[in-house]
């Protein structure tokens, strides 16, 4: 369907362009290269962590994690249903086991009384996300994490450039995993990283992206021959998608302002003229990067029928987890989290984009507040 106003647009300019047309016509390291090296350091630097590493996926990049910290068969991990599948399968893919812990109504994320009534004896970690950029009670799962010796792996996929009090989402965890899948606040079109401080973990992360092998130089360029030390898979970041990266990296502030305006925007009119439409405000001190804007809306499923009819896309983000197919056919998932069952079913996210018109941002608001009057 072709929409008049889309849920998101990518935002880029002729650095961007020129940034890859570069790689191209380099002819040599479209594979690996020194754009992903560059990105990478970028990334580490903007974040504040002393090691990143690129990955072809942000679903990569945490199966990578758990793998590193050890996690394993017959581990739990506790996970939100509330999110994007990917934070819940991400345990299966190593063997061990996602425990559905309840979101909080203030950040939509994690609810630390919720994780500390899910801890037993084979928890091993904790994965918390940052929904739609706005940081979780990161702090204080970082707390629980430290008094049960548990591992905490931040799934920021949705919040880079997010923080709390001036420190960057993406440094309360032991490691954090990042997305740049095209409707993310920078994107490669498909990508992500793994940032942490830890050094022997961003040493294993960087066998298991390739193959387990001990690279002592460039591969593709280099005539030594190179061991296989553990079992790895094919993670890798392009240096031509890398190249991206750069370009996309280096005006991140001012497209993390544009989605904060936009936001802003929305706020004001949506509290004038729509009451039946609620608006989050994220605690003091807490910076929002706005990847999505999400509103609490009566008559969710009929507003966002309205909308699609005027051709303006909104989106359900997100469908519980544990009530999708795949895990109510598995037993021990019939779980009861009433906040995330009462925030999905009347979450709605609205259009915004860098760059978004203010004439769209009104247009979505007016038909929200026509649907209410007409209803």
């Amino acid at each position: 369907m072709t929409w008049n106003i889309p849920l998101f647009k990518m935002y880029y300019d002729d650095d961007d362009i020129d940034s890859v047309s570069t790689a191209l016509r380099s002819g040599m390291n479209w594979a690996v290269g020194p754009n992903v090296i560059d990105f990478e350091a970028g990334i580490a630097d903007y974040i504040g962590s002393k090691y990143c590493l690129t990955f072809n996926s942000g679903t990569s990049a945490l199966h990578t994690a758990l793998i590193a910290h050890g996690i394993g068969t017959g581990d739990e991990v506790i996970v939100p249903s509330f999110t994007f599948i990917a934070t819940a399968n991400a345990p299966l893919f190593v063997g061990a086991k996602p425990v559905f812990a309840d979101i909080e109504e203030s950040t939509l994320g994690l609810s630390p009384n919720s994780v500390l009534e899910q801890i037993t004896q084979k928890t091993k970690a904790i994965i918390p996300v940052h929904y739609g950029g706005c940081p979780c009670q990161i702090r204080e799962l970082r707390e629980i994490a430290d008094d049960h010796n548990l591992v905490l792996i931040e799934d920021a996929a949705e919040a880079f450039g997010a923080s709390i009090n001036g420190t960057m989402v993406g440094t309360y965890g032991y490691s954090a995993m990042l997305s740049f899948c095209q409707n993310k606040v920078i994107t490669t079109g498909e990508g992500g990283a793994l940032v942490t401080d830890d050094r022997d973990l961003y040493e294993q992360a960087k066998l298991i992206r390739s193959h387990g092998r001990l690279e002592t130089a460039d591969y593709f360029s280099s005539y030594q021959s190179m061991d296989y030390v553990t079992l790895g898979y094919n993670f890798r970041l392009s240096n031509i998608t890398a190249a991206l990266g750069l370009a996309q990296l280096r005006k991140a502030d001012a497209i993390i302002s544009m989605r904060k305006a936009i936001a802003e925007l929305y706020t004001t009119l949506l509290q004038k003229k729509v009451p039946e439409v609620s608006v989050m405000s994220p605690p003091d001190g807490y910076t929002h990067v706005h990847q999505l804007f999400s509103v609490r809306a009566s008559d969710r499923d009929g507003l966002m029928k309205y909308l699609a009819d005027q051709g303006i896309m909104s989106k359900i983000y997100f469908d519980p987890v544990h009530l999708t197919h795949h895990y109510r056919s598995m037993p021990g998932y019939e779980v009861s989290l009433p906040v995330t069952e009462r925030v999905a079913g009347d979450i709605l996210s609205l259009a915004i984009y860098p760059g978004m018109p203010e004439e769209e941002v009104m247009c979505v608001v007016d038909s929200i507040a026509e649907y209410y009057a007409v209803k």
